[in-house]
This record gives structure tokens, C-alpha cells and sequence, in this order.
């Protein structure tokens, strides 16, 4: 059972909120109503979800030499030496060949974009982790995958200002996330992430504030667009704007003043001011596409 559990540990279930960017195309491209397209977009999430689980793994397997010095991530399975290498890579392979399968059930454009994703993220694990800048941008390229699973593997062309804005918000996370790690890890950057050497707080906060930005103006760009008032036969979603810019402001709190930043799945669980935001976006958004 103990065995079992950590297992399911080195997946992070809780990191799988991060796929509901492959929901984008079904929210926004008023699907609601199609239940097929709704099993299919549920699939493709969950075939995101157990191949990011599969990536967590490899990064454990490759990194946890690395993990045993770390503060908290000392505690993970494989750092702690509580699972062996090869029953993690089986787990890691099984999880993989799951995915890809059921995501070749949703259409041949998710299998590829899955396929795509895991084979980004294997050259991400062992080489291009230490890269400065290309690291994060390989991050966000897997969110994006995200996005074009959800729109274009299920039939439904994306807005290219939300696209936009969905790498905009996923550099922005990126840049938040090493930007955390270096408060984590004080004077000792390379401990755990030798790529942190090359970044410094001035230079992360340089590219948070400028991600910030082109998020804020892409999502507002999308919400006047002729397009998008076309297709949702609303001129108002310019009002949902300031939710948008307090999420973004609240997580740049977080990230210098509640030690937040290092992982967005429990920072916006935790933080009862984020949750009130994503929820008021969301409500208000439906309610005005409707």
C-alpha cells in the first residue's frame, strides 16, 4: 500500500488542474451543448494529465541526486529512496503509453500533440533544463499544446489573441516559478536547478513584469476584437478584464511576500483571494458568452 502511494506521489495528481487550458476551445468556442465534444475534450484533458505525470517522473528519475538537497523536495519518493528507479520508469512508461492511447481516441491531432509534448519534455529533461531562457519557453510550449489540443484537435479554430495570451500567461507563470526558486534556495542556486546560475531576481522580475503586461493586453485586445464580439454576441467582456488583472497582481504577491510561486496548482488552492478571482472570471465570462 505504502508503495502504492508513493507511486501515485511521484504522478502529482495535483498538479493535473494545470490541464484545463486544453478546456479553452470548449468554453470559448460554445460547445457546451455537444456532449460528444465535451467526452472528448474530458478525454483529451486526462491524456494530458497521465503524460505530464509521466514527465514528472523522468524529471524525478533524471533529478533525484539533485532532489535529496533540496528542502522540501527531499521528501519525494524517489529523493528519499522509498522507490526504486526501474519500478518508476515502468510506472513512467505505462502512464505514457495510456495517454497516447486514449488520446489517439480523441483524434490523430491529440495523439500527435501528446506525442509531441512527451518528446519536448524528454529533451527538456535531459538537456534543455539547463538552457536560460529556453527552459521556460519549453514550459509554456507544452501549455500551448495544451491550448491547440482543445481547439484544433477537436475541430474548433482558436482565437490567435487568445493563443496570444495563453503563451503570455504560461511565460508568465514560468518566469514566476524560477523566480521562486531562487527565494527558495537563497545563495545556493545550482544545488538543485543549475540553470537558476544564470538568472537573477532583477532580470526574472524584468521578464514577469513584461509576461504581465502582454497578458493583461492580449486578453484585452481579445475581449474588443470585432471577432470575438462576433462570435459571442457580446460587446462587455472587456468588463471581466479587471479579474484578469487582479489574478495576475495577486500572484505576484504571492510569489514575493507569500513564498508562492513554485507550484500554481497549490498556490491558487491555498489562496482563498485567487480562488474568489479564477471564479468571478469564470461566472462572469459564462454568464456574458451565454
Amino acid at each position: 500500500m505504502n508503495t502504492l502511494i508513493d507511486l501515485i506521489k511521484l504522478s502529482r495528481p495535483h498538479q493535473w488542474v494545470k490541464n484545463v487550458f486544453v478546456f479553452t476551445g470548449f468554453i470559448f468556442g460554445h460547445a457546451w451543448g455537444d456532449m460528444d465534444m465535451l467526452l472528448r475534450v474530458c478525454v483529451a484533458a486526462a491524456g494530458f494529465s497521465l503524460m505530464a505525470s509521466s514527465v514528472y517522473v523522468l524529471n524525478d528519475i533524471v533529478d533525484r541526486e539533485q532532489d535529496a538537497r533540496h528542502p522540501k523536495k527531499k521528501n519525494r519518493p524517489l529523493a528519499a529512496g522509498r522507490l526504486s528507479v526501474e519500478l518508476a520508469a515502468f510506472w513512467g512508461v505505462g502512464l505514457a503509453v495510456i495517454g497516447l492511447s486514449i488520446g489517439y481516441w480523441v483524434s490523430l491531432e491529440v495523439f500527435f500533440m501528446l506525442l509531441t509534448y512527451s518528446i519536448m519534455n524528454v529533451a527538456y529533461s535531459l538537456y534543455f533544463k539547463h538552457k536560460v531562457l529556453i527552459d521556460v519557453f519549453i514550459i509554456s510550449a507544452g501549455f500551448m499544446l495544451r491550448i491547440l489540443a482543445g481547439t484544433l484537435g477537436l475541430g474548433i479554430p482558436p482565437s490567435q489573441w487568445l493563443v496570444l495570451c495563453g503563451l503570455m500567461i504560461t511565460l508568465f507563470l514560468g518566469f514566476a516559478k524560477r523566480r521562486a526558486e531562487l527565494i527558495t534556495m537563497g545563495e545556493d542556486k545550482s544545488s538543485s536547478r543549475k540553470v537558476l546560475e544564470h538568472y537573477s531576481p532583477v532580470l526574472l522580475d524584468k521578464m514577469i513584469g513584461i509576461t504581465a503586461s502582454g497578458v493583461i493586453m492580449s486578453y484585452s485586445l481579445y475581449t474588443m476584437s470585432p471577432d470575438t464580439m462576433r462570435i459571442h454576441g457580446t460587446e462587455y467582456l472587456i468588463y471581466t478584464v479587471p479579474f484578469v488583472m487582479y489574478g495576475i497582481f495577486r500572484y505576484i504577491y504571492l510569489l514575493h511576500h507569500q513564498s508562492g510561486g513554485t507550484d500554481t496548482a497549490h498556490d491558487l488552492k491555498r489562496d482563498p483571494w485567487m480562488i474568489l478571482a479564477v471564479l468571478s472570471w469564470l461566472a462572469s465570462t459564462l454568464w456574458l458568452i451565454s
